[in-house]
């Protein structure tokens, strides 16, 4: 437990090796998860890279501090740009390779802007830097589902009594018009500094496959864009694996070229 001051406490997990090398790997979830939901994948990539690595809860999630409900329209900035940076700055970590997925993805975009060098390299996954037509759709249809579907009890297994809030505090946000009206992270994007994989499976349903090309373009020379045939919203999930091997390849040669 992480006090970071203004009454926020974050829940933290840390993986750590007898001799590290190179930056921290920082996981940011999605807004449906937390630091279990990315089940193993955290320490596998650990392991692969032998970085040392940092899964938190943002306020909200898990034994965090519970978060200004309803949600601000900015809160996807305020996550990147206030919270996650205070974080690292408590921890005195310096040099991060931030992975983002989702909304975490987005938030790690805005993230890597606020941090400039700190930031040494930036994994996205079905990440948006405005509400596509998909994502609002996508959204609509996961509230029918968690009203009558089992959905809510396998939430519930992760999140327990703050399960109905975290739900309907993302819903809410992301179906207000005014919200969607107003997202839009492009103009941000120019300032990272860091290499980019920009992942997003070709079958995801909450995201257009031009949220990868535009952040992509936004961010220039430095960012590549991955296309993952047969998977969905959570590639790192559905293809553990592959997911590995790509990012352990990426990240090996952007953190090489960044001690160079």
């Amino acid at each position: 437990m992480v006090p970071l001051g203004d009454g926020v406490v974050l829940e933290v997990r840390r993986i750590r090796h007898e001799q590290s090398r190179g930056p921290t790997l920082v996981f940011l979830h999605e807004s449906l998860g937390s630091i279990a939901l990315w089940r193993k994948f955290p320490e596998r990539l650990a392991k692969a890279t032998g970085y040392d690595a940092l899964i938190y809860n943002r306020r909200g999630y898990g034994q965090s501090t519970d978060e200004r409900l309803p949600r601000p329209y900015d809160y996807q900035e305020q996550e990147g740009s206030v919270w996650l940076p205070r974080l690292l700055d408590k921890l005195a970590i310096d040099e991060v390779v931030l992975v983002g997925h989702s909304d975490g993805g987005s938030m790690a975009l805005l993230a890597a802007g606020a941090l400039r060098s700190r930031a040494v390299a930036l994994i996205t996954m079905a990440a948006h830097t405005y509400a596509d037509h998909l994502t609002v759709a996508g959204i609509k249809e996961m509230a029918v589902r968690y009203r009558e579907t089992d959905i809510r009890e396998k939430l519930q297994r992760h999140h327990g009594a703050r399960t109905d809030a975290i739900f309907n505090a993302w819903q809410e946000v992301w179906l207000d018009e005014g919200f969607q009206q107003a997202m839009d992270f492009g103009p941000s994007l120019a300032a990272i500094e860091c290499p980019a994989m920009i992942i997003q499976g070709q079958d995801d349903e909450y995201g257009v496959p031009e949220q990868v090309t535009d952040i992509v373009v936004g961010i220039g020379p430095s960012a590549q864009a991955v296309f993952l045939p047969g998977t969905g919203h959570s590639p790192h999930l559905e293809k553990a694996d592959d997911m590995l091997a790509l990012m352990s390849g990426f990240l090996q040669g952007a953190v090489t070229k960044k001690a160079e």
